[in-house]
């Protein structure tokens, strides 16, 4: 039972427990009050008890934060080392500044004046002789500050450096990987981080190396203040013998001394293992172990050269033998290990199976490539080219280049050997079907005229693969002249790019599966998943929606503004199931996007209109109803409109005119399905699909 306000009947108060886990939950609070714990011990007398008790939480502390280092394996999975080494110098300076003035106030009350732990730790040291612990105590202090804070403070400076310099190129591979499609934008973004979370790192690590500098500096500034404060303070006003002043003041200060530098060294060596560890992955025992126990030889040099020590006179023989016995034994053990290991290898290699080798799957015979590059030999150069303009470089980079314009994923590119073709010939296949060829010369550029004439530079003649432009292959010393002169240089490896770009486009409707489209659908936002959910199934099947797409693709249509798409669709579908017909309502919605990509330099649309009288033909033609309906035109009547659409389209052509066709949406799929087969190229547009903002120009009519 309890009341209203959540609080346990018959407790009034919180328990010791209750304390605990609520600390526990709120660790930002606990830590808040540690801080403030710190800054308050600064300036308040701390009992010789509590004392004792913080130099063993700050021992603890090291220690933790020294095996925490040994068994991580990256430096990143213990990013919070900075913060973490400017607090536990902060506790071991506030346990100073407390131990000195317990030892400079109460020191003349004997050797436990300032704890228990100093005593313990001065006593040890000393050994009864106050000389021989000072001296030890400041080769420790020399360790600390001159070896191994000075060592990883270098060691930070050195990698946050090389850390901010290689970042811009580290970048830039990242954005590479991601424009040739190697990796998504989550793994980019993750990857980013990474880097940012490194840099960041190492230079907090640079900073926080001056606080242990710093700290290392205090810790023997205070050690002389104690002993010789400690001493006037004994002898001035305490009426202390100078002997036993020394030797009380003394052994506080080494012992105060140790107590703070061991856990000095102990994050000291943390830190240095931390950054020397950047280029090493796995905890530091097996990277260590692992590493030096992969070379058995060196381990057969060591031993003998700790035998040959061990024979010259006056050196101890026992232990070098002992060694030189351990590590001898140590590296035949290795060399053994590795050679059974070499040895099963070749045995699991070479020994006959008793079992028939598996056959394979017929299953696996039905697969095709959606798009394969047959090399030949001489070609194969281009696959690694030591310029770095390798040719799976720039089909990564294609493959972006059309997701981005048209809305399509292409399929990834097989690139095979063919020994049976010429050794400069390449074959461009689409599901293992010939779609294109082309002759290429590896180490020469090819040179084109835009305005289709014949480049009159010395080479070799040949036609360009992709368009069947006039074109010569020259030798690359000729590279500035042609460019120069105004005409097109390509290498080998942008021609089969741009012929494979080429072929893809004529091909996108073939390439576009069931599958692709699926997966099209599933990645659109979620605030369009409303309007899928909507249209499939209940109005159209995903094979519907991929047949439209196909349709738009194949009259090279971007499909990125898939949203609109399926607008046009679902409008469409409220009075048709005719795919074509839902098809022209699609370009009809999609008029701005098909306007703009067929505006000319000049800022309009040129157009080629069909009369009247062509239009009546094309309409009176049309046989059937719904999805029956198809074009039923006589053979001399389609003969003379392809005489007069070639006419009129050559004779702009030689005026430097790329015109579009414009019909009536009635008759532009029909109209289209005759054009595509002599002139593929040649854009036709309905008068629904001009947007209202375009520019138009009529040149001529059929």
């Amino acid at each position: 039972m309890s009341d209203a306000t959540g609080t346990p009947q018959g407790s009034g108060n919180f328990t010791k427990a209750n304390i605990l886990d609520y600390m526990s939950q709120r660790t930002d609070i606990a830590l808040a009050l540690g801080v403030v714990s710190m800054l308050v011990v600064l300036f308040v007398p701390m009992p010789p008890w509590l004392l004792d008790f913080s130099l063993a939480i700050s021992i603890t502390f090291a220690v933790m934060v020294l095996m925490t280092s040994l068994f991580i394996n990256r430096p990143l999975e213990f990013s919070a080392f900075p913060t973490i080494l400017l607090i536990s110098t902060m506790l071991r300076l506030s346990l100073n500044v407390a131990s000195t003035r317990l030892i400079l106030s109460k020191g003349h009350e004997g050797t436990a004046a300032a704890g228990h732990v100093i005593e313990a730790f001065g006593n040890f040291m000393m050994g009864g002789n106050f000389v021989i612990g000072i001296i030890v105590f400041i080769v420790l202090l020399i360790v600390n500050f001159m070896v191994i804070t000075k060592g990883s403070g270098r060691i930070a400076e050195v990698a946050a450096r090389f850390s901010l310099d290689a970042m811009p190129g580290k970048q830039m591979a990242i954005d590479a990987d991601l424009s040739a499609g190697l990796i998504d934008e989550q793994s980019a973004r993750t990857r980013r981080k990474e880097l940012e979370d490194e840099s960041t790192f190492f230079g907090s690590m640079d900073g926080a190396a001056k606080y242990v500098r710093g700290d290392a500096i205090a810790g023997l500034l205070i050690t002389f203040i104690n002993i010789i404060g400690g001493i006037i303070i004994g002898v001035a006003q305490n009426g202390m013998s100078f002997g036993d002043a020394s030797k009380t003041y003394t052994l506080l200060t080494v012992g105060d001394g140790l107590v703070s530098q061991i856990p000095a060294l102990i994050i000291s060596t943390a830190a240095g293992l931390i950054v020397t560890k950047a280029g090493i992955s796995g905890s530091t025992d097996k990277a260590l172990f692992g590493q030096l126990s992969n070379y058995p030889r060196a381990l057969f040099m060591s031993a003998g050269l700790m035998a040959a020590l061990s024979l010259l006179p006056g050196l101890p023989m026992l232990p070098f033998l002992a060694l030189a016995g351990l590590t001898g034994y140590a590296g035949y053990s290795i060399s053994r290990k590795q050679d059974q290991q070499a040895a099963d290898v070749i045995e699991r290699r070479d020994a006959p199976s008793d079992l028939a080798p598996a056959e394979e799957p017929i299953s696996t015979a039905l697969a095709i490539d959606q798009i394969r590059l047959e090399l030949g030999y001489g070609l194969l150069p281009l696959i690694n080219d030591e310029r770095g303009h390798r040719l799976t470089d720039q089909i990564k980079a294609l493959r972006r280049q059309l997701a981005t314009e048209m809305g399509f994923v292409m399929p990834s590119v097989r690139i095979l050997d063919n020994m049976q073709l010429p050794s400069t010939n390449y074959v461009l296949r689409i599901k293992e079907t010939e779609a294109g060829r082309g002759d290429l010369r590896p180490n020469m550029l090819m040179v084109m005229d835009p305005r289709g004439e014949r480049v009159s530079l010395p080479g070799e003649e040949t036609t360009e693969p992709a368009f069947g432009l006039p074109a010569s292959w020259i030798d690359l010393s000729l590279k500035e002249e042609a460019s120069f002169r105004g005409y097109t240089v390509v290498d080998a490896g942008t021609v089969v790019t741009t012929h494979l770009t080429e072929i893809i486009k004529d091909n996108m409707s073939d390439l576009l599966s069931y599958a692709e489209t699926q997966k099209l659908l599933d990645d659109l936002p979620p605030e369009q998943q409303k309007l899928t959910a909507d249209l499939v199934p209940n109005r159209i099947t995903v094979s519907g929606i991929q047949r439209i797409l196909q349709n738009l693709l194949g009259e090279r249509i971007s499909i990125r503004d898939l949203p609109t798409i399926l607008e046009g669709i679902a409008e469409a579908c409220g009075y048709t199931t005719n795919l074509v017909m839902i098809t022209e309502h699609v370009r009809a919605r999609l008029a701005r996007q098909i306007s703009s990509a067929n505006t000319n330099m000049q800022g309009f649309i040129p157009l080629i209109t069909m009369s009247p009288a062509w239009e009546q033909a094309f309409a009176e033609a049309l046989a059937g109803q719904g999805e029956d309906r198809q074009l039923a035109m006589s053979p001399s009547k389609l003969q003379e409109f392809i005489s007069t659409v070639r006419v009129a389209f050559e004779q702009q052509a030689r005026l430097g005119e790329m015109p579009v066709l414009l019909t009536s949406p009635g008759v532009r799929p029909y109209v289209r399905s005759i054009i595509e087969r002599f002139r593929p190229q040649t854009v036709v547009m309905s008068q629904n699909e001009v947007h209202a903002k375009a520019h138009i120009r009529t040149l001529a009519q059929i």
